[in-house]
């Protein structure tokens, strides 16, 4: 059985582990472009010793952004600016991934240290966000949105499309989409904000039909030999989980059916009013029944903080990648501490010699 320190090849990417570290939002770029703060990060991340590094949601165009300190990969500037980390996270032995995203009715937000809700509509920094249904999230995010005509869902997918295209250019070896949390995909998806009459809301093959065109339009340009993925939110937690997990899962299937390799499983964010049952690695039972159903292989990432329970995930075959967000900004070289847990023989080794040899030669 694999363990969370083999290496796991799928098309033409080999991975030196099976630890990911997962989009994070950082906020703090200027006009999508990244700067000095990503140009540090993102290789620090890899040098710590994980396989797969994914750069936080970069919005496919200036409306898709969940804040104005958000990434764009909307022009030929941000994807110049990018090249650069991709060949960093590279050179530290990761494969550099990108997440591609559209906040939908989300947008519009300041950065969460600074109130984490709508800018009002009164203010310059803020635009006006779009979305399947002109229902609003609630809560902090009252901002209605205006509901996109057919035009505007062809322009995003071709928006998604041109973003692709830049990150493949500038060197991205994975590509997921961001099909959940509530952003532009996922409220396609979700009853809770799909109030559609036409050929994109009502059933359940008409809510999906956003999420389909646009990876089915992505895998036309991406590399056939690289990893397309997606993070989809199966479940919602509002008491209809059943049902929305076993619509997520024929949905899931059909995203395959079209070219989806690898599947991130996580939870929809559509209301407000969701009972999530915080705890740890409380998203792995659901991932692991979407890898059974749809034979697809899985990560998740929720609550996933301890080598030990990371590599039972893999043992079990639960999950085929870990992925870990916070732990990663406590602590950049987990995967070294992950190693000493699991008694990896020559466990300095995960890092770079300059930090592995000394590491190891005064355990």
């Amino acid at each position: 059985m694999p363990t969370l320190f083999d290496t796991y090849t799928f098309k033409d990417i080999t991975l030196r582990n099976r630890i990911v570290v997962g989009p994070m939002c950082q906020y703090t770029a200027q006009e999508g472009v990244p700067n000095d703060w990503h140009n540090v990060h993102y290789p620090t991340l890899a040098r710590g010793g994980a396989a797969l590094v994914v750069v936080e949601a970069t919005a496919v165009s200036p409306e898709g952004r969940i804040t104005p300190g958000c990434l764009g990969l909307w022009n030929d500037e941000q994807a110049a600016a990018f090249a650069p980390i991709t060949a960093a996270i590279s050179k530290a032995g990761a494969v550099p991934g990108i997440q591609l995203a559209h906040a939908g009715r989300k947008a519009s937000a300041h950065v969460p240290w600074e109130g984490d809700d709508h800018i009002p509509e009164s203010d310059p920094a803020g635009w006006q966000p779009i979305a399947p249904s002109p229902v609003a999230f609630g809560a902090n995010l009252p901002r209605v949105p205006t509901e996109m005509t057919l035009d505007d869902i062809a322009r995003v997918k071709a928006d998604f499309v041109r973003a692709a295209e830049r990150a493949r250019d500038a060197g991205f070896k994975w590509l997921m989409l961001h099909f959940a949390h509530g952003y532009l995909a996922q409220s396609f998806w979700s009853t809770h904000s799909n109030k559609r009459t036409d050929q994109y809301g009502g059933s359940a093959e008409n809510r999906g039909r956003f999420l389909l065109e646009t990876l089915e339009a992505v895998r036309a340009v991406w590399p056939e030999n690289l990893p397309l993925s997606a993070r989809f939110g199966v479940i919602e937690f509002d008491g209809q989980d059943e049902q929305t997990l076993a619509e997520s899962i024929t949905l899931v299937q059909k995203m395959k059916g079209v070219g989806l390799d690898f599947l991130d499983v996580s939870i929809g964010f559509s209301t407000p009013t969701a009972n999530i049952p915080w705890g740890a690695g409380f998203m792995a039972p659901y991932a692991q029944r979407v890898k059974q159903e749809a034979a697809l292989p899985v990560t998740t990432s929720w609550y996933i903080s301890e080598g030990r329970q990371a590599d039972a995930l893999i043992r079990t075959g639960a999950l085929d990648l870990a992925t870990l967000g916070r732990p990663f900004l406590a602590n950049p070289h987990w995967p070294y501490e992950a190693a000493r847990a699991l008694h990896v023989k020559d466990a300095g080794k995960v890092l770079p010699p300059s930090y592995g040899w000394w590491l190891a030669r005064y355990q």
